[in-house]
């Protein structure tokens, strides 16, 4: 339970209108215990009190003003809320960004030859598996690193991390997010990204913000939230989806119609990796196991499964 101490307006704070009439009127101090179980109980008694010494509920916009008030706090919160939570996708993007330049500026002991011919023998190699595949392994965020920017995504949501000049200020920022459309840049600059998305987003729970004046963080809200994209912008590099991983913290975060199939979708993939029968295909072989068990007279030696 959180105690509130005695509290009293401060005089260099402005009137209200209840006290416009009674400037020489004093303070009144404000007593009030919250229980964290019951804040609409702290609520009656601060209204009570305001009621006792003021003429707020005299006004006969008292219902509207509350609820403006209500409606500002509750905004104020949500906007805090989805902040947060542009800021934590940015520095999981930011973190997936830096391990990968470390990775790469990691020492060599081997000769300079040596790391030439290996280094164009292993270029060539995966330019022949990504032109046999069409697709990329994705990287942890389950995205890709691009030269220009790096983006992840969850089922839900897509998060796309753009470094920029350190400095820049958030008025230099253009970014113009619509149902199927994404473009960002700097003003006077070309584009850093401009094209179609893979998939359509709601265009209200997408935002973007500026982060240590030296990247552009994008959080994009999937429409359809049960399926992996392929690529942030069309024409991109793509990913091969089935090895894609959701985190298991999110699972629990799902409703268990989503989570089942969430999780089925997890096993056949790991399935199909090891060569093995789906889930669908190995419930049509028990039904057939069951079918030729009922009716031994009949010949399944030719019987296919499709």
């Amino acid at each position: 339970m959180a105690i509130i101490s005695d509290y009293e307006e401060q005089d260099t704070k402005p009137p209200s209108s209840s006290a416009s009439s009674s400037k020489s009127a004093p303070a009144k101090p404000f007593k009030a215990v919250l229980d964290p179980a019951n804040p609409l109980g702290f609520l009656e008694a601060a209204f009570e009190f305001v009621g006792r010494e003021s003429d707020l509920f005299k006004s006969d916009s008292l219902i509207n003003d509350v609820s403006a008030v209500v409606r500002m706090v509750k905004d104020k919160l949500e906007t805090e809320e989805r902040k947060k939570k542009v800021e934590v996708e940015a520095e999981k993007a930011k973190a997936a960004a830096e391990k990968k330049v470390k990775k790469e500026e990691a020492p060599v002991t081997a000769s300079k030859d040596e790391v030439k011919e290996s280094k164009g023998k292993i270029v060539k190699e995966t330019k022949e598996e990504d032109d046999k595949k069409g697709s990329r392994v994705p990287n942890q965020s389950n995205g890709l690193d691009l030269e220009n920017y790096t983006w992840g995504q969850s089922l839900q949501e897509v998060s796309i991390y753009i470094p920029v000049p350190q400095g820049t200020k958030s008025r230099f920022i253009v970014c113009d997010i619509s149902r199927n459309r994404l473009k960002v840049g700097l003003k006077g600059q070309p584009p850093i990204i401009d094209g179609e998305l893979y998939r359509p987003v709601k265009v209200d729970d997408c935002f973007w913000s500026l982060e240590d004046q030296k990247s552009i963080s994008v959080l994009l809200t999937k429409k359809d939230q049960m399926e992996w994209w392929k690529c942030c912008v069309k024409g991109e590099p793509e990913i091969d989806t089935q090895k894609a991983e959701p985190e298991n913290s999110k699972l629990s975060d799902l409703d268990p119609e989503t989570r089942s199939t969430v999780e089925k979708m997890m096993f056949d993939q790991r399935q199909k990796s090891m060569g093995l029968p789906t889930s669908d295909e190995t419930q049509k072989q028990e039904l057939l196991k069951k079918f030729m068990a009922e009716h031994p007279e009949m010949d399944f030696s030719k019987a296919k499964i499709s």
